[in-house]
């Protein structure tokens, strides 16, 4: 018995040590790259929340492309859509709360990665009866790629 104790702590030290840190208040790994990752999420969450087209925009790469998911692609833009989504939906609302719950990230490739977040969000939008008050919830997918400086949006915004 006086045997076994060593063998048995060493073991519950081993599976103890090899844990799986997250990220606080995610299912997220915590390491460097996803602590980056959701720092880029998190200045695009504010951004949206101060209606901020031009910082949205520098926020978006190039390669920005979105995809609205019917066959006939007449709904998919790149940037010029995107700045026009933004300015257009950000001229009807007010008062926005956009919050993020990140679920998984995904690395896809060394300079390529997918952030799943759980949106919930209110605002208020004009009607021609007043103002109205929205609640939105909605399950997204963050695309972004790292440029050698920043990560940068792919597609989600």
């Amino acid at each position: 018995m006086n045997r076994l104790f060593p063998l048995c702590a060493l073991a519950l030290v081993s599976a103890c040590a090899s844990e799986t840190a997250y990220i606080y208040g995610t299912k997220v790994e915590d390491n460097q790259e996803n602590r980056r990752l959701i720092t880029a999420c998190e200045e695009y969450r504010v951004a949206v929340e101060q209606k901020n087209t031009q910082a949205l925009m520098q926020m978006a790469s190039k390669n920005y492309w979105e995809d609205g998911g019917t066959p006939t692609g007449a709904d998919d833009y790149g940037l010029d859509g995107l700045r026009n989504v933004l300015e257009t939906r950000f001229a009807r609302a007010d008062g926005i709360r956009y919050t993020m719950k990140y679920v998984e990230i995904r690395h896809m490739t060394a300079n390529r990665a997918a952030v799943d977040v759980m949106i919930d969000a209110t605002y208020s939008i004009s009607t021609a009866q007043g103002p109205k008050r929205l609640d939105m919830r909605d399950q997204n997918e963050l695309v972004l790629e790292y440029d050698g400086r920043r990560w940068l949006f792919l597609s989600g915004m």
